[in-house]
């Protein structure tokens, strides 16, 4: 089977290293402003949702564009710095205050280590976002490359099934029950989802422009370095 053109530019284009980047950075502020509940009307959520959704764009550029091998290494990459950032805000929420410094009781409220909603937060993320880019890749290569619209809604109702349910089920099976449960799992599902179809025309176009910067940079390379081997002649 012929390489994707997408795989090759993976390794010898740059854009990767500033994807994977953007891809972590926004994991990480997502999962910080998240402390925070917002009202819109009769609707609660927190201050992730501002980024949260742009981590599944970036994540589908990564498996799309460079391959499920690559979005596999930003994912772990992503979730061992998101386990550093939480542990490093526990030891500091624990750590004896210095003398003057009266805002331990604020440091704690803001950004209080809860193990619950951590463990649930990271393992939602690291099940989601490895079975949403696992499937784009199989697709992919079943169609050939062809159909990424439906393609990227397939990933992502996959995905982000997993990512809901797991999330849900470690946060709060036992402090939500029955109805209330299902209800408020299959809330956040369909807020995520539609969110995700909402930034589709996004994420298509953030593909399409990712895609031809490393196909430009591709073909520039052997050129400049044929024109740098004539240069050198005897």
């Amino acid at each position: 089977m012929t390489e994707p053109a997408g795989q090759h530019a993976a390794r010898v284009g740059s854009r990767y290293a500033i994807v994977a980047a953007a891809f972590v950075g926004l994991l990480l502020i997502s999962n910080i402003v998240a402390v925070k509940l917002i009202a819109f009307g009769p609707f609660i959520v927190d201050g992730g949702v501002f980024l949260f959704p742009l981590v599944y764009i970036v994540g589908d550029v990564l498996a799309e564009v460079y391959g499920l091998k690559a979005a596999r290494r930003t994912i772990f990459t992503a979730f061992a710095l998101s386990l550093l950032t939480s542990l490093t805000i526990w030891v500091t929420q624990l750590s004896p205050a210095a003398d003057g410094w009266e805002n331990q009781e604020a440091f704690e409220t803001i950004l209080g280590f809860v193990p619950r909603i951590v463990a649930a937060s990271l393992c939602g993320f690291l099940v989601g976002q490895l079975i949403n880019a696992w499937v784009l890749d199989r697709m992919r290569r079943w169609t050939s490359g062809r159909f990424l619209r439906t393609r990227l809604i397939g990933s992502t109702l996959a995905g982000q099934l997993a990512d809901t349910v797991v999330f849900c089920t470690i946060a709060f099976f036992g402090v939500l029950e029955g109805w209330d449960f299902i209800g408020y799992t299959a809330l956040g599902y369909a807020i995520k989802c539609l969110a995700e179809v909402v930034l589709l025309p996004i994420t298509t176009r953030v593909i399409a422009a990712v895609r031809r910067a490393e196909t430009r940079q591709t073909e520039v390379r052997p050129a400049a370095s044929a024109a740098s081997r004539a240069n050198s002649g005897p």
